[in-house]
């Protein structure tokens, strides 16, 4: 114990502020790898790898295996070529998002407030009126991010958003009916779009078994880019909310709406609000109930 201890003070003798910067940045490292990869099916395929690494190191060091070792020395830089094969998308989303980051103070038009706040009342309209009939609807919000590569898979309409041109969007068996409509800048540009399929694991562990292909585009959509996704269930008629491959579930108007809200209001000018509120976006606390 007493050595130990001796060898304890040592490292905390030679520690400097130099190395625990080094020691944090390491630390950040390894923090934002394990975050970006939190609920998607590479999580597992990082714990095989990392299982398949320590059973490799402790077998070559405990067993005197010259020809093993030199095969495993020799495949160790084909592995780490591997690597950004293997979570191309995952990488793909981290430097989206750190992309995203660099927008500190997203710039709205305060000259369409009106408009956009009249298209989250109808859209708050609609998705009660949807709910009472379990007519399943899945609208998306356009933020910065452009979602031109979706409007161009659908059906253009750019009319003014109204509950009633919601309600008949999403009517069953209409033409327009499959796919998501997706406003941008308070009007509804297209319907019947085609929206990106999540592969996280946050429906798979969900006790509910009422989410399918409409709550997994949803979350898709805000994994790709910085949208808000409004679904509508057709079996439950329950309302939900995707952001940043996060789903608030179970939702009444009065809070869809306050949560629409909240993502729209106009930004502050430079140098208004805290500089934690200008570098952490404002997004509501998730619920996996």
């Amino acid at each position: 114990m007493t050595e130990f201890l001796n060898n304890l003070l040592f490292i905390f003798q030679r520690l400097s502020w130099l190395s625990a910067v080094d020691l944090l940045l390491v630390t950040l490292i390894f923090f934002g790898l394990l975050y970006s990869l939190r609920d998607t099916q590479a999580m597992v395929l990082f714990r095989g790898m990392i299982l398949l690494v320590v059973v490799i190191v402790l077998f070559t060091s405990l067993v005197d295996l010259p020809a093993f070792s030199w095969l495993v020395s020799s495949a160790l830089p084909a592995l780490l070529l591997s690597i950004p094969v293997i979570f191309a998308p995952e990488i793909r989303r981290t430097l989206e998002r750190l992309g995203r980051a660099g927008a500190i103070w997203p710039m709205i038009d305060r000259s369409a407030t009106v408009e956009i706040e009249q298209a989250i009342r109808a859209v708050v309209s609609a998705s009660a009126r949807l709910s009472a009939r379990q007519h399943g609807a899945l609208i998306v919000l356009q933020r910065l991010d452009s979602l031109n590569e979706f409007v161009n898979s659908g059906v253009k309409m750019d009319a003014q958003v109204t509950p009633e041109l919601l309600l008949q969007v999403f009517y069953p068996n209409t033409p327009l009916h499959d796919g998501a409509a997706i406003l941008a800048g308070g009007r509804l540009v297209a319907a019947a779009c085609v929206m990106p399929l999540s592969s996280s694991g946050i429906l798979n562990r969900s006790p509910e078994r009422q989410m399918g292909l409409r709550h997994r585009a949803a979350l898709g959509i805000s994994e790709v880019s910085d949208a808000v996704a409004v679904v509508v269930s057709e079996e439950t008629g329950s309302i939900s909310i995707a952001h940043s491959g996060r789903m608030i579930r179970r939702l009444d108007p009065e809070r869809l709406e306050n949560i629409l809200i909240a993502f729209f209001r106009p930004s502050r000018k430079p140098g208004e609000g805290s500089w934690f509120e200008r570098f952490i976006p404002n997004l509501p606390k998730r619920r996996d109930e």
